[in-house]
């Protein structure tokens, strides 16, 4: 009887040799999660009007979230079609000039072309066509006097359009429209604030796709290539939570082992940068740390 106990008191130990033989199975590599976190700032400067975002909002691309103050802008390209409209006023005689000369000009070329025709036919003599030729010189020569003289009115003419497309761009800058889908996760401006060009307004992720950026070593970058699905394992209530990963990109140069590695030992040694795309269920967290397995445990 003592021998039967015996016998399932090392049955027991044994049993208990190989679950702590289990659990003493380590990752393939340790890391935290990222994402890649974006800034978006003022495009212009003014009154923030209209701000509709909170921490935490879930914003779509394009999506229109508020706009800064544009009256000033507005009374400016007002200024700008007022002075346009003076000097294209002052102009029109020029203008008018010109369109007469070229008419002028255009009756010369046809009585050119008919000289010409005449010459051929003995019906006209050279000197009627030189006439003819010496006219078109002089109503050329008019119209050239008069551009150069109009040409002042008509480079400012040109940089009061550049000026105009300037404001209209600005206007048009001044609606803040956000620019990927994502997560609000800093808010640094309110409504009714006085805001400048290239001031953060506020910061924004795509959480639901994260990456985990792991670390391994020398030895283990054989196993390791891109698009090669992964285990991705989190610290849960009672035990690991398992992800899906698939490996996005592989560092091409070693780098010291950063802190995060639990071990001194392991710290010593170079390794290589490895990201992880995982798909996030709402529980993955910017800076969260995780393990990487390359086989399913």
């Amino acid at each position: 009887m003592k021998h039967n106990i015996y016998i399932f008191g090392l049955y027991l130990a044994a049993l208990s040799l190989l679950a702590c033989g289990n659990d003493d199975q380590k990752a393939d590599g340790y890391g935290n999660f990222e994402a890649t976190e974006i800034t978006i700032s003022a495009e212009n400067k003014g009154k923030l009007l209209q701000f509709n975002i909170e921490e935490g909002d879930l914003l779509e691309a394009e999506q229109y979230i508020g706009y800064i103050d544009t009256i000033p802008l507005a009374l400016q390209r007002e200024q700008l079609h007022l002075s346009k409209a003076v000097i294209s006023s002052k102009s029109r005689g020029v203008l008018s000039q010109i369109a007469v000369l070229k008419s002028k000009l255009k009756t010369a070329n046809t009585n050119k072309i008919r000289t010409q025709n005449l010459i051929k036919d003995r019906a006209a003599t050279q000197q009627q066509l030189d006439n003819v030729n010496g006219e078109i010189d002089v109503i050329n020569n008019q119209i050239k006097s008069i551009e150069i003289q109009n040409a002042p009115v008509v480079n400012e003419l040109k940089t009061i359009d550049v000026q105009l497309k300037l404001i209209d761009d600005q206007i048009l800058k001044s609606k803040i429209v956000n620019p990927i889908n994502g997560t609000v996760l800093t808010k640094y401006a309110e409504t009714n604030e006085i805001t400048a060009f290239g001031k953060p307004l506020y910061k924004i992720a795509d959480l639901q796709h994260m990456e985990l950026r792991v670390y391994i070593s020398e030895t283990q970058l054989a196993n390791i290539k891109i698009g090669q699905s992964v285990t991705v394992k989190i610290d849960g209530e009672d035990s690991m939570k398992s992800y899906d990963g698939k490996i996005s990109w592989v560092a091409s140069e070693a780098e010291f082992t950063p802190k995060i590695i639990q071990t001194k030992e392991e710290r010593i040694a170079l390794v290589y940068a490895v990201k992880v795309k995982v798909i996030n269920d709402g529980s993955l967290k910017i800076g969260m740390p995780a393990e990487l397995w390359l086989t399913a445990n």
